[in-house]
């Protein structure tokens, strides 16, 4: 037989994905396993969501879209939001594509800006997607490694010393997995100095946009002094309005940037699907109050992990900003991140993902998705209590 694909034979499986599929198949075997792997939230979709789909599946809605780039009256929801919420604003008919899902967003980003050989920074530590993305769209992963003592805070010197020749864009994601970092105004103005001093795209993943805690404000990069040009902005509804089933998502961005993440998107899924379109709708220009409370649940969440963990001898874990990770620390374990993720999946039954998938300033870490009910985090907190001298 001749050779498979080198390239993909190269990426591994996605870390999260596979963690959280172990976890899965251990409950399914009759194993109690606290599964905090993944990143799902654990409510349901909102009521009026949902019925908007049925009625529109009712309605006939079940066809291809036209366009297939997604149905005007969505293309043209997801343009007000960015106006009224982002201060970024679109042409709906030219610059924006509804997508299956913010991954394929990103995807499609990537695939408009990046040549072969093209290197793309990225902020570490980063959403474990991010490199293999930028190698199967022909670009070369760079990390930007930030410091967790120094709270991973982002510097215009940190990108400059990691640009070359070869440097073609930058991907940034805020709020961000793994690290619950929002960026600030400064930070996101230092990104915004370099990408337009190296002239640089930018592809910004703002999936977790919503859900910011202590009234932290938000800010687009493509709403900065000359960014929007060079920006494509990437955001979906899989975590703030917990959907993540319904893979319903959009990038945004430049027209000539979009015109080809168009024709990538016409060649490969088509579309995503008609229905969840409308469905979209129903969302961005629906209620938004069910947002702020699960947004308060996994603030309240947040609390009680941070403050519980850190009460254990053995540990620490730093408080996040938005997002629905935490990434404790073991301070006193010769462990590195993947041996401890195992002890804890052996030992206490729980299922985290090891730090080191998320980059090398995030060793001897493991990440705890806080996306589960608070009775699931609680009794995590005491297996963790029993077994922490063993780490």
């Amino acid at each position: 037989m001749k050779e498979l694909s080198r390239l993909l034979s190269q990426i591994p499986p996605s870390a999260t994905l596979a963690i959280n599929d172990k976890a899965k198949a251990m409950q399914a075997a009759g194993h109690d396993v606290i599964a905090l792997a993944g990143g799902e939230p654990d409510f349901d979709t909102p009521a009026h969501i949902v019925a908007a789909a049925f009625t529109a599946i009712e309605a006939g809605y079940t066809h291809y879209p036209a366009p297939t780039k997604g149905i005007t009256p969505t293309l043209e929801a997801i343009a007000e939001k960015m106006a009224k919420e982002n201060n970024v604003h679109v042409n709906p008919k030219t610059d924006v594509i509804v997508t299956p899902g913010s991954k394929w967003a990103l995807i499609l980003a990537l695939s408009a800006v990046i040549n072969p050989g093209d290197e793309v920074l990225y902020l570490s530590p980063a959403w474990v997607s991010y490199p293999p993305m930028i190698q199967i769209c022909g670009g070369i992963p760079i990390p930007v490694d930030l410091d967790p003592e120094d709270n991973y805070t982002v510097t215009a010197a940190k990108i400059r010393a990691r640009l070359t020749p070869k440097s073609k864009a930058i991907m940034v994601n805020s709020p961000c997995n793994p690290t619950g970092r929002v960026l600030t105004q400064a930070e996101v103005q230092a990104i915004a100095e370099v990408a337009i001093g190296a002239d640089l795209y930018v592809v910004t993943d703002e999936v977790y946009e919503k859900l910011r805690f202590d009234g932290r404000p938000h800010y687009s990069l493509a709403a900065e002094p000359g960014m929007a040009e060079r920006t494509l902005t990437t955001n979906g509804l899989s975590k703030s309005y917990a959907m993540t089933g319904w893979r319903m998502g959009w990038v945004v961005g430049p027209t000539p940037a979009m015109k080809l993440a168009a024709i990538m998107h016409s060649q490969t899924v088509t579309s995503a699907a008609t229905f969840t379109m409308k469905a979209a709708i129903a969302a961005l220009r629906g209620p938004q109050d069910i947002i702020q409370e699960m947004c308060q649940s996994y603030q309240d969440r947040r609390d009680y992990m941070v403050q519980a963990l850190n009460e254990i001898p053995g540990v620490h874990c730093p408080s996040i900003d938005g997002a629905f990770y935490l990434m404790p620390s073991f301070p006193n374990s010769q462990k590195n991140s993947v041996q401890l993720a195992d002890a804890l999946l052996e030992k206490a039954g729980i299922a985290g993902t090891p730090g080191i998938e998320f980059g090398a300033t995030a060793e001897n870490r493991v990440r705890f998705s806080i996306a589960t009910a608070m009775n699931d985090l609680e009794r995590a907190v005491e297996r963790i209590a029993k077994i922490a001298h063993e780490l």
